[in-house]
């Protein structure tokens, strides 16, 4: 993959001096409210082993992303296929990101997810892209509509993967741009 730049990020594919990021990224109970699970470091170094041979593979994915200024990893941010049949169809696209909690409120979020979706359809072909966040992750879904993207309030569901005793996490919101939305968004 040809690593995609931003005013002041750079979305790559990950490296072995990215352990630590990722892992603090995966195991951190502020970025991780959201989410069933914590990773074990052993856990979060195969994830990021099969995170790195899938943008090898198919040329996107879920990046690294990278601080110019300083050179060091500060989240992820990209687009994967999403394996979540039959609340989204065979073929659907998500995008996403996550940032350690000291760079939140930065704007990297939207700035990364912009150069990612941008990449996504002009050069990868895509037409339709969802996000997905837990109901109440206000944070998530205000990133998505400073995205341009629209909430789908029929396509909320219950989570499949989230363990019934963590009843909070359950409902998820859907948001959907579609590539001819986001052109004109770009006018």
């Amino acid at each position: 993959m040809i690593p995609i730049e931003t005013d002041r990020l750079i979305l790559r594919n990950w490296e072995g001096c990215d352990r630590d990021a990722f892992h603090e990224l995966m195991s951190d109970d502020r970025v991780m409210e959201f989410f069933s699970y914590r990773r074990t470091r052993e856990e979060s170094d195969e994830r990021l082993v099969l995170l790195r041979a899938s943008i090898e593979d198919i040329g996107f994915g879920f990046y690294a992303v990278e601080l110019k200024e300083s050179g060091h990893c500060i989240g992820m941010c990209g687009i994967a296929q999403l394996e979540m049949e039959p609340q989204f169809p065979q073929g659907t696209f998500e995008t996403g990101w996550r940032f350690a909690a000291r760079h939140w409120g930065k704007g990297y979020a939207t700035e990364s997810a912009k150069a990612a979706i941008a990449d996504g359809f002009l050069n990868h072909g895509l037409s339709d892209l969802v996000a997905i966040a837990v109901k109440t992750n206000h944070r998530s879904i205000a990133v998505m509509e400073r995205l341009g993207m629209v909430r789908d309030p029929d396509g909320d569901f219950d989570h499949p993967g989230v363990p019934e005793n963590q009843p909070s996490l359950i409902r998820h919101a859907t948001c959907r741009l579609s590539r001819n939305r986001w052109t004109r968004t770009l006018s």
